[in-house]
C-alpha cells in the first residue's frame, strides 16, 4: 500500500471550508430562529388582544351575563383545583 499523507495546505483549506460552512449554517439557523420568534409573538399576542377586546365589549354591553359566566367558571375551576 502506498503511504498517502495529505499536505498541510490541503488540510487547512478543508478546515477553512468546514468553518465557513459551519458559520453559514449558524447564521441561517439564527435568522430562522428570529423569524419564528417574531411570527410566534405576532400570532399569539394579536389574537389574544382581539379576544380580550371582544370580551370587554361584551361585558360592557351585557354585564349581568358576563358576571354569571365569571362566577360559573370560577366555581368550575375551584372545584377542579380542589381535587
Amino acid at each position: 500500500m502506498a503511504n498517502i499523507t495529505p499536505s498541510h495546505d490541503g488540510c487547512a483549506t478543508a478546515q477553512d471550508a468546514f468553518r465557513s460552512a459551519q458559520e453559514q449554517l449558524s447564521n441561517a439557523a439564527n435568522i430562522a430562529k428570529e423569524a419564528a420568534m417574531e411570527c410566534g409573538t405576532h400570532y399569539v399576542t394579536e389574537p389574544a388582544k382581539d379576544l380580550v377586546g371582544l370580551l370587554q365589549d361584551y361585558a360592557k354591553s351585557r354585564p349581568e351575563v358576563a358576571a354569571v359566566w365569571c362566577f360559573g367558571l370560577g366555581l368550575f375551576i375551584g372545584w377542579k383545583l380542589r381535587r
